[in-house]
């Protein structure tokens, strides 16, 4: 088998060879020795595409070729770098019907959420494209007469960007495009559940146009090349979006030796139903928020903090329509919830149901497997009731369609349970009383507050991350991307 691309589709029918990638350095699909398989997490035993599983000598020269390309890409003009992103953002939305395909078959969420995704990537892209042409600087004034003043910013160097799966395009995107924009090179090492994704989005910078080793792509185990990764003297930065040891332990790597890290590593996000909600409208967003991409989002809603007086009409048409979420494969128009990604996720969700039946919580509908004929990793959708805010499943990122349900007595202990977690990304608030909208924006300890809305959501333009244990206390996206993509350098000038 040959380490370059072979099928330029992605999406080859069961009866069909299946794509195969190298790794991309230096402009190049590289040939290599070992390759690892993709698989359909709704059909595990159908291999959607072969790729290549990079090893540190890899790492080193996909590094090298980022450096080399460093200085020209930094010296060319930031309106000719935006404009290879806009041309990467027109071809990917040329092919997104047929990479939305290609995603739902790799990462299992539904074919809607799929197009939903390579939208926002879209847009993130245009946006990006835009910002490459905004002011880079500010001219001072100075003490001395005749002294000009001013401050650049200019990019870090070699960027290291690595990925999760659950959202395999846009995450990698907004990473990317303002890394490239503000003229870095990167070295991409996004998850080994969804290199096919990943290749597809390589070959749309790959056709707008971008220069050869600007962007490198490095497929595999992390546990074989993420420390190489990591400790590269080559690398100037890393941004990292996955779970929180891993940030971790990138930070205890990098940051001694001088490297830039931002890291967004999670969630326990709450919302907050008043006793003067919309309980209608509570009830649908808390479930979308809670079960839609099966649960498998960063900012997906986790814990629902409820008032009494809304508490029984709420549970119970929340249980009622988690109940009744039609679970399947991913492609069917019908179906709502599609599968985990992976037999180890699907075992990890497995895992907290049994935890809660240690714990003592009432279960109201779901936790176990999903229906009988789904060979996939399919957990139905769940809801605990009378959760105990302190337990393990209260205070843990599970990362699956599971939601805890939590009473309160008011709004000031629906803050205290809601900010007793060490995450702090996203919460939200049903109320239609501005008092206590507002009190709820200035007591949650969270990077992203929303008043009647789910808590997921994030749009280019506004800045993206958390509190506490959920971030490195940097932003992504919007205006605040371009504080970690460069730095900034003081320039006096006398006559």
């Amino acid at each position: 088998m040959t380490g370059g691309r072979a099928g330029v589709s992605g999406v080859a029918p069961a009866s069909e060879e299946p794509p195969s990638y190298g790794n991309y350095i230096d402009g190049a699909w590289q040939a290599a020795e070992r390759m690892f398989d993709s698989t359909n997490p709704t059909r595990p035993e159908e291999v959607v595409g072969r790729f290549a599983a990079a090893s540190p000598k890899d790492v080193q020269a996909a590094q090298a070729a980022a450096r080399a390309a460093a200085e020209p890409w930094r010296l060319t003009s930031p309106i000719a770098r935006g404009e290879i992103l806009f041309r990467a953002a027109e071809r990917l939305a040329s092919v997104s019907e047929e990479i939305a395909v290609v995603m739902t078959r790799e990462e299992g969420k539904t074919l809607p959420e799929s197009r939903g995704e390579l939208a926002r990537a879209v847009s993130v892209l245009r946006w990006f494209a835009g910002e490459a042409a905004q002011p880079v600087g500010s001219v001072l004034p100075s003490v001395t007469e005749g002294t000009l003043l001013y401050s650049v910013r200019e990019p870090l160097g070699v960027v290291a960007i690595i990925t999760p799966w659950n959202f395999p395009v846009a995450i990698p995107v907004w990473k990317i495009a303002p890394a490239l924009a503000f003229g870095n090179t990167v070295v991409w090492k996004p998850s080994e559940l969804t290199p096919l994704c990943a290749a597809r989005l390589v070959e749309v910078f790959e056709a707008a146009g971008l220069p050869s080793g600007v962007l490198n792509l490095l497929t595999g185990d992390p546990a074989e090349i993420g420390d190489a990764i990591t400790d590269s003297p080559e690398l100037d930065a890393i941004s990292f979006t996955g779970s929180l040891g891993v940030g971790r332990h990138i930070q205890a790597r990098a940051v001694p030796r001088g490297v830039k890290v931002q890291l967004e590593t999670g969630g326990k996000n709450p919302v907050i139903v008043m006793d003067d909600a919309d309980v209608e409208r509570a009830v649908a967003l808390t479930v979308r928020g809670a079960m839609w991409s099966t649960g498998q989002k960063c900012t997906a809603t986790s814990r629902a903090l409820v008032l009494p007086k809304v508490a029984d009409t709420y549970t119970e048409a929340l249980v009622q329509r988690v109940s009744e979420l039609r679970v399947g494969d991913p492609l069917a128009p019908e179906t709502e919830i599609g599968p985990l990604v992976s037999a180890a996720q699907r075992d990890r969700v497995a895992g907290y149901f049994e935890l809660a039946e240690r714990e003592g919580h009432r279960l109201a509908t779901g936790g176990r497997g999903a229906a009988e004929g789904l060979s996939g990793h399919f957990v139905q959708p769940t809801v605990y009731l009378d959760v105990d805010p302190a337990s393990r499943i209260a205070q843990e990122e599970i990362f699956g369609p599971v939601l805890s349900v939590i009473a309160v007595d008011d709004l000031e202990q629906a803050l205290e349970v809601a900010n007793a977690v060490e995450f702090g990304l996203s919460a939200s608030i049903f109320t239609s009383d501005l008092a206590h909208a507002l009190r709820f924006v200035r007591s949650i300890r969270a990077g992203m507050v929303h008043v009647n809305r789910e808590t997921p959501g994030a749009e280019p333009q506004a800045p993206f991350g958390g509190m506490k244990a959920s971030s490195s206390h940097s932003r992504e996206q919007g205006k605040a991307a371009v504080d970690f993509y460069t730095e900034l350098k003081t320039v006096y000038i006398d006559p």
